[in-house]
């Protein structure tokens, strides 16, 4: 069983209630995420990790409207609530993280780190070690043992705040693989943090989904070379911002140097 566990809540400090701000037809970024996954054809289930906060209650009424599973975990330590929500729904073999703030994700890019990571019997299998594709369309791929043994054994607060950072870092302790493609996209963004990508992601739905089609990472980049100036719109915003705070935040506390 392979299970996609997508974190999602609506506490961003750079763009509070990210995840229901409506892109198109009234659909926020979690509900259109939701519609992108569910067309991967390797994943068996999707479950939507969020947090026991009161402001994201209506994430958990948009999962019960949608027939979606949905956990509630801690609202800081996010490595505590994948763990917690992997046990309750069965402890799959395979584990994907997604997050909810990527509404212009590829299905087939997540199929096909989870068939690299099948393929490579690693323990973490990732696209973005170094990243190779537009940000936006992360995915990383996991053991339950794995996860396990991050949660056992990770003590720092970017390690705990970061799901799968404890793992990446640790290359003597798992067996590591990244997915890399041979033309080099990471410059592209295509998240959802700020104001700015708010306004990108909502031209890009504009333009590519009233057709029906199922739109992919190369239709976006067709679009994006018929309207560069589409390109301008969050060019300048700093990719894992959140990561180099938590970071920081290790260092004032001397956990880390």
């Amino acid at each position: 069983m392979t299970t996609a566990i997508l974190q999602a809540r609506m506490g961003s400090t750079r763009l509070p209630g990210k995840m229901l701000l409506p892109i198109i037809d009234g659909k926020g970024a979690l509900e259109l995420m939701l519609e992108r996954v569910s067309a991967a054809t390797l994943l068996d289930r999707v479950v939507v990790a969020t947090t026991t906060l009161i402001e994201d209650d209506p994430l958990v009424d948009l999962c019960e409207k949608l027939g979606v599973a949905c956990f509630r975990g801690d609202s800081v330590n996010v490595l505590d609530r994948y763990y917690q929500c992997a046990r309750t729904v069965g402890r799959d073999d395979v584990l994907v993280r997604l997050t909810g703030d990527c509404p212009l994700h590829d299905p087939a890019v997540i199929d096909s780190v989870v068939a690299f990571f099948r393929d490579g019997q690693y323990d973490y299998a990732a696209n973005t070690h170094p990243p190779t594709y537009p940000d936006g369309l992360d995915a990383e791929v996991f053991s339950f043992a794995a996860l396990e043994r991050a949660w056992r054994e990770a003590t720092l607060l970017s390690e705990r705040e970061h799901v799968t950072y404890y793992l990446y870092t640790h290359p003597e302790s798992f067996r590591i693989g990244n997915l890399a493609q041979g033309e080099d996209l990471s410059a592209h963004r295509w998240t959802l943090d700020e104001p700015a990508d708010l306004e990108f992601i909502r031209q890009v739905y504009a333009s590519l989904y009233p057709s029906g089609k199922k739109f992919g990472m190369r239709d976006v980049l067709a679009l994006l070379n018929e309207r560069p100036e589409l390109l301008d719109i969050n060019q300048d915003i700093v990719r894992n911002a959140g990561l180099a705070k938590s970071l920081e935040q290790d260092r004032k506390l001397g956990n880390i140097t």
